[in-house]
């Protein structure tokens, strides 16, 4: 790897040069030696220490910058922070040639889909029904009028309430409580 060095209010001395060099060799074996890196050390106001990594390899460019009050731990910080983007890219680059599939679609959803167990019956509501005073015939006589397969009335001689409803055997049920 080709490492470039620019200065800015500081001189750079070679025990900085020998300190990166030595922490590039990692990055320098994950991108198989073809790139080229320009690392760009600053002194600003207040002692604080820049360091802005560019390394342009296969055509693409990852840059990293950090800022601390000592040199030799912005350029580590700034190392690590390229690491991580080589990682991250060489790793897109080999699930694309590889025709992988996106983390999304193989790993499992955390929480599985919540469904209803199909052996359990359920209560639906539908409408709320009058209550009309009638007598049990002339209930069964609505009953046969309508789609409804029973029909909840209030018996009008006696004041209580039932329900009538269609038997299987063509018959109808009386329920009086």
């Amino acid at each position: 790897m080709k490492i470039e060095y620019t200065g800015r209010n500081f001189t750079i001395s070679p025990a900085i040069k020998k300190h990166i060099n030595d922490h590039f060799k990692k990055l320098d074996t994950l991108l198989n030696g073809a790139s080229q890196a320009h690392v760009i050390l600053t002194v600003g106001r207040h002692h604080r220490h820049v360091a802005e990594i560019v390394v342009n390899w296969h055509e693409r460019s990852l840059t990293s910058k950090a800022d601390t009050t000592d040199m030799y731990a912005s350029a580590l910080q700034a190392i690590d922070k390229i690491n991580k983007q080589a990682i991250k890219l060489k790793g897109k680059i080999i699930d694309r040639s590889h025709h992988a599939k996106p983390a999304k679609a193989v790993a499992p959803s955390p929480l599985p889909p919540v469904e209803p167990e199909k052996d359990t019956p359920r209560i639906i509501r539908s409408r709320r029904y009058s209550i009309k005073p009638m007598t049990p015939e002339e209930a069964v006589l609505s009953v046969q009028e309508s789609a409804d397969q029973f029909l909840v009335f209030r018996d009008s001689e006696t004041d209580r309430i039932g329900v009538i409803y269609k038997r299987k055997d063509g018959n109808y049920g009386l329920i009086e409580p």
